[in-house]
Order: structure tokens, then C-alpha cells, then sequence
């Protein structure tokens, strides 16, 4: 007396499911929307507290920055990084490659800033 049940496909499962799959695009695309605007914005180079430079975050570049030492900034791919520099300990060719709105590059020896400016900027906390 053993009964089996038996599990059928009907209308209304085509519809859950096509349903799900619309949503799960509809967010992937959203999210990727907001990743893209989050990461649009413009690379600015500060020396001694003076902003020298500005380029966009999407114009590839090597930008060269002369002071006390010498120091390569690269942009590519929507990132950038300090590549080069002679400065002691090179601590800011260290820092790697940067593209959140909020992130800055800098180099102490040098007295050089690479801050990314954007709509949203990621801040952590804020201590006063």
C-alpha cells in the first residue's frame, strides 16, 4: 500500500519561473548600473595642497609629477596607481591600482595626492 507521488509541471510554474529569471536580471542590471556610476569620476593630482592636474578616470595616461622626487602616475582601464617614483621606501608604488570615488593615492616624501572624485564617494566613518 505503498503510494507514489507523482510531480507534474503546470502553467502556473512556467510563469514562476519566468518571473524569477525577469528579476534576477532586472537586479543584475541595476547593480551593474550603480557599480559603473559609482566608479565614474575624475582623477585629481595635488602637490603641496594644490591641485595641479585633473584628468577623467576613463582618459588612459602617464602622467609624469616633478618635486623633490620624481613620481609616474598611471591611468588605465578606469583605475589608478603610482607606478614609478625614487623616493625612499616607494611606499606609494606599493599602494596599488585605486577606482572607488573617495580612495587617494599619496606619496609623504614627495608631497603628491592622487585623490578620485565622484558622485559617491566611499567613506567609512567619519571621526570628529
Amino acid at each position: 500500500m505503498k503510494e507514489t507521488l507523482r510531480l507534474s509541471f503546470r502553467k502556473g510554474d512556467l510563469w514562476a519561473i519566468v518571473l524569477v529569471i525577469l528579476l534576477a536580471l532586472l537586479t543584475v542590471g541595476l547593480w551593474g548600473r550603480k557599480v559603473v556610476s559609482d566608479t565614474a569620476g575624475t582623477v585629481q593630482i595635488y602637490q603641496n595642497n594644490q591641485c595641479i592636474m585633473e584628468y577623467s578616470l576613463f582618459q588612459d595616461a602617464l602622467i609624469p609629477v616633478e618635486g623633490e622626487y620624481h613620481n609616474i602616475i598611471q591611468i588605465s582601464g578606469g583605475k589608478v596607481a603610482i607606478v614609478e617614483s625614487n623616493c625612499p621606501g616607494e611606499d606609494c608604488v606599493h599602494s596599488g591600482w585605486i577606482k572607488s570615488p573617495g580612495r587617494s593615492l599619496v606619496c609623504l616624501p614627495n608631497k603628491v595626492e592622487v585623490r578620485l572624485v565622484g558622485k559617491e564617494d566611499e567613506v567609512d566613518f567619519i571621526v570628529r
